[in-house]
């Protein structure tokens, strides 16, 4: 197998949520390994942080709120052809579905659901999405577990991974790839809100048999889907856990 495979060199990939956590984490290793990036997100001054630590040259940043739909068309617009889209932008609101009022319910599915498949439409309305492109949503081991508390963004992770096997139909005749990543608690700023809700991650991570992930194991796993080592596979979901389902 050549290491040449898992390479990003000419190819240009969106990166959302990227001014933090795990989109900073992957857009920064997409860039090591050759791609071009156009990073987006939310807040402008950690948005210039994470494109002045991007190796290489000729990235871009965009500055977007995607609960706008005007900002999400012009992000679109501005992207340009891509050869890869990553859809890290979304928001873990915790409270138990006794507790969780309309309003909960709203943003937590127009940040984790509407807003990426909306911006996938755009791009491929415009077919912005080049032949032989990827196109990779972060679910969350959510999806698959019962964890109270956490009850309307494990909804919004699972359609996520039911749109994405539907959408990787839809394309596959552009031979464009579409799959998802499930990954578990990884040491990140989400780790600090999660633990206000699980009491104790001392305790959470004594079920995990190898602990904890880090945000470069995601970003890792992204690289993968992104290159032409994934060329044959779409549809599927890559659950990383560390161990967590099967112990």
């Amino acid at each position: 197998m050549s290491v040449e495979a898992f390479r990003l060199d000419g190819r240009t990939v969106l990166v959302t949520g990227a001014s933090s956590g795990l989109g900073r984490r992957i857009a920064i290793d997409c860039a090591g390994m050759g791609a071009k990036l156009l990073v987006s997100g939310r807040d402008a001054s950690r948005l210039a942080d994470t494109l002045a630590n991007l190796p290489g040259e000729g990235h871009r940043a965009i500055e977007a709120d995607l609960l706008d739909g005007q900002a999400l068309q012009r992000l679109a617009r501005e992207a340009g052809v891509i050869n890869g889209l990553v859809h890290s932008a979304g928001i873990s609101r915790l409270a138990p579905i006794r507790m969780a009022t309309r309003e909960h319910l709203s943003e937590v599915w127009k940040i984790n659901y509407e807003a990426p498949v909306l911006l996938t439409q755009q791009l491929l309305a415009r077919n912005q999405v080049a032949p032989d492109g990827s196109i990779l949503f972060l679910s969350s081991i959510a999806a698959f577990i019962g964890v109270a508390g956490v009850g309307v963004y494990s909804g919004s992770k699972a359609a996520l991974i039911a749109t994405m096997r539907c959408l990787a139909m839809e394309v596959v005749k552009r031979r464009i790839r579409v799959n998802c990543l499930a990954p578990a608690l990884v040491e990140s700023p989400l780790l600090e809100a999660t633990e206000k809700m699980v009491m104790s991650i001392e305790t959470t991570k004594a079920d995990y048999p190898l602990g904890f992930g880090k945000a470069e194991d995601v970003a890792n796993a992204a690289v993968f889907f992104l290159s032409g080592a994934s060329r044959w596979i779409t549809g599927a979901t890559l659950v990383m856990d560390g161990g967590l389902t099967i112990s």
